[in-house]
């Protein structure tokens, strides 16, 4: 697998996982996408990307639709279903079938474009920046929110409550940064390890929250803001200032 990228600024650029058995069209597109604009990934099967969004985020896949073991529609539905940080990454499907009934098939896996072989990869990049556009904007952690009767300054990993301070560990910082970006919302132990970069080991996860809330709450055996939801993962209910 391929997870390098021939640009020296990567975190400006979209990162795009390119996912295809066949070895020249994988490379031929992987290269093109790297001479406009893209930071490339890519895998050879269904299997081997799933290997590879264990490790990372990305902005967009393509995918090949006629994969040997399971297929692109497959895989697509697949990844829609499950509860992690790549679920909703944008999908565009590439496929010899031009049918209407086999694009229809395509979008309704979960896919979010669909292109026909042979294609203009000039069309392929076009297809890709507008997917980007359409993309929600990751959410913007606030500086300074209150939980509880604690401030959160998140430039200096610290909890104040008048002249009371407290430091938070990296690790810690780290978990709870994740759950202010989805505030509100559940988020499973396996996305809260993705998020975090934490051995994906279920144990890893409950140790953080553990320590946090020892921090963080009145009562860490009755958790008022940082809530577990039986079966699904952790919350984070905050208060504004």
């Amino acid at each position: 697998m391929d997870i390098t990228a021939e640009n020296t600024n990567l975190a400006l650029l979209p990162h795009v996982l390119v996912i295809d058995d066949d070895d020249r069209i994988r490379e031929l597109v992987a290269r093109y996408l790297k001479e406009h604009g893209f930071f490339v990934s890519t895998a050879q099967d269904a299997a081997q990307a799933k290997e590879v969004l264990a490790l990372a985020e990305y902005d967009v896949l393509v995918v090949d639709v006629m994969m040997p073991g399971q297929d692109g529609m497959e895989f697509t539905a697949e990844l829609r279903q499950q509860n992690n940080v790549n679920n909703d990454v944008p999908i565009l499907l590439l496929t010899a079938m031009g049918e209407t009934d086999d694009k229809i098939k395509g979008l309704t896996s979960g896919a979010d474009d669909y292109l026909t072989k042979p294609f203009d990869p000039r069309e392929l990049v076009l297809r890709l920046q507008a997917i980007l556009r359409r993309k929600p904007q990751p959410k913007i952690i606030e500086k300074e929110v209150q939980i509880g009767r604690w401030i959160y300054h998140s430039s200096h990993n610290e909890l104040l409550d008048g002249d009371t301070r407290v430091k938070l560990t990296d690790g810690e910082a780290n978990l709870l940064n994740a759950l202010l970006g989805q505030k509100g919302s559940v988020m499973s132990r396996d996305a809260l390890s993705a998020a975090c970069d934490m051995d994906p080991d279920k144990r890893t996860v409950d140790v953080q929250v553990t320590r946090l809330r020892r921090k963080l709450e009145e009562d860490s055996n009755m958790p008022r803001y940082l809530q577990t939801v039986r079966g699904k993962g952790y919350v984070l209910r905050t208060e504004k200032r």
